[in-house]
């Protein structure tokens, strides 16, 4: 590997923070502050696929207990260093591991809430249901689920101009850090069948991006 892209793959926590803010017009921000709104203190929170921890740093200072995971050594410790610079270290643990990882790592109801933010969107099928699996076990029964992902409109011409809207955004996040991404289809379905009863949903980006807010059943 060379310098060069060394160098490149140690800069992508600042260049992807930037990076999404700028593509996702700044909605991104908007969800989680919209998450954040539902997290209360003393919460037990696992942040999936925290990246560089601003979501995970939002919940912290609301008082919630907040585990982050994520599978980029980088990004874990940018988000390490925005913890010490918050006075959040102690309210916060950071976990290198990523979603698929979720069976091994926590009991089962060891969470109040789990969010996700573009996450989904990175994983197989059989991944995004085996995700949402162990979403289930490992929240309290009532536990919410807060998810926002791109998602795959369902009419036609949604899918047309999603396709269109959404291309300078795929190919700026694959420059920016060597990733793809893919819409997620049907995935309020995908929650109901995993065993939560969806409570709401809000829409951003022209619907490109949806947060669903659900509760485990059972």
């Amino acid at each position: 590997m060379s310098y060069v892209y060394m160098k490149v793959l140690e800069s992508t926590p600042q260049r992807y923070e930037r990076g999404m803010r700028l593509l996702t017009l700044g909605q991104l921000e908007q969800v989680h502050r919209d998450i954040a709104t539902r997290v209360n203190a003393d919460d037990r929170v696992l942040d999936v696929g925290c990246g560089t921890g601003a979501l995970t740093a939002m919940l912290a200072r609301r008082g919630a207990r907040v585990t982050g995971i994520d599978i980029a050594p980088p990004m874990l410790s940018q988000a390490a260093k925005r913890m010490r610079d918050e006075g959040l270290v102690d309210q916060v643990e950071l976990k290198e591991m990523g979603a698929v990882d979720l069976d091994t790592a926590f009991p089962g109801e060891a969470f109040d809430i789990v969010v996700s933010t573009l996450v989904l969107s990175e994983l197989s099928d059989d991944e995004i249901e085996y995700t949402l699996a162990e979403c289930w076990r490992i929240l309290r029964p009532r536990g919410q689920l807060l998810i926002a992902d791109e998602v795959l409109p369902d009419s036609v011409p949604g899918k047309i101009g999603s396709f269109l809207f959404r291309l300078p955004f795929v190919i700026a996040v694959f420059v920016l850090t060597q990733n793809t991404t893919h819409r997620v289809a049907a995935l309020d379905a995908r929650i109901v069948r995993a065993g939560f009863q969806v409570l709401d949903t809000a829409e951003y980006l022209m619907g490109t991006m949806k947060l669903f807010v659900a509760e485990r059943v059972g």
